[in-house]
């Protein structure tokens, strides 16, 4: 099993005192991924690690790509709270949570998103979780959570590897248009692994266009209907039985 810090990998570590057992023997198979919404990374490194907060992480990333390890990768870290991604609806026992320092208004730096790539390479290979397993906080909780938020670059992370992006074509359609029908976007948002049956219809559609789509405004779209159509055709959530 993963240590706590490995040598050379250049990753600090900082033990934050709030974390406990993973619930019934589960391995993490997810990766959730928050921004800190703090002025700086030493004040969330601070709350994470601070007993009377009662929240952690088990990766922070500054701006300037520095790594602390606040909790064992084998140890649930209190990071997703309520919310669910396919069946699994303990997020924190079944996930590895990593927090990037980000007020959530300014763009993510590049050597924060080079040091993110090399961690979630890292943590992918160890654990053997796939690209469409690393999510948003947003996507688990839509309605309750924004980050990492608008201006995360998955569309990069998705080049590299990392996570995924619909190959549906975008500007298709208009707003309200042809092809925008409810009922098939929130089946295929479910089959995908978004809760759908658990938040109003638009909730789940600003959760899908905050990660896929943050451009897009108005009623539901071809658009927002074509992407989720692609993403759960090739990443069905059950595809592997990971969601059990």
């Amino acid at each position: 099993m993963p240590s706590l810090s490995e040598p050379g990998t250049g990753i600090t570590t900082h033990p934050s005192p709030n974390h406990g057992p993973r619930r019934e023997g589960a391995r993490p198979d997810l990766i959730v991924l928050h921004h800190t919404a703090m002025a700086t990374a030493g004040a969330a490194l601070a709350r994470l690690c601070d007993p009377g907060a009662e929240v952690s992480a088990h990766y922070l990333l500054c701006e300037r790509g520095r790594v602390w390890q606040l909790v064992d990768e084998t140890a649930r870290a209190w990071h997703a709270g309520a919310g669910r991604w396919g069946d699994v609806d303990d997020v924190n026992s079944r996930s590895i949570g990593i927090e990037l320092a980000n007020r959530g208004d300014h763009p993510y730096p590049m050597p924060q998103m080079a040091g993110l790539e090399a961690l979630l390479r890292a943590i992918m290979a160890r654990w053997q979780i796939p690209p469409e397993r690393v999510i948003a906080h947003s996507d688990m909780a839509p309605g309750r959570k924004s980050d990492p938020g608008p201006r995360f670059d998955w569309r990069g992370l998705a080049r590299a590897g990392l996570s995924v992006w619909p190959d549906a074509r975008d500007g298709a359609g208009a707003d309200g248009g042809a092809g925008a029908e409810w009922g098939a976007f929130l089946r295929d948002a479910a089959r995908f692994g978004y809760p759908a049956g658990d938040v109003p219809p638009e909730a789940l559609l600003g959760a899908v266009r905050l990660r896929f789509r943050p451009w897009a405004r108005g009623p539901l779209a071809a658009e927002d209907c074509a992407c989720i159509a692609d993403l759960a055709a090739r990443f069905p959530v059950d595809r592997a039985g990971t969601s059990a």
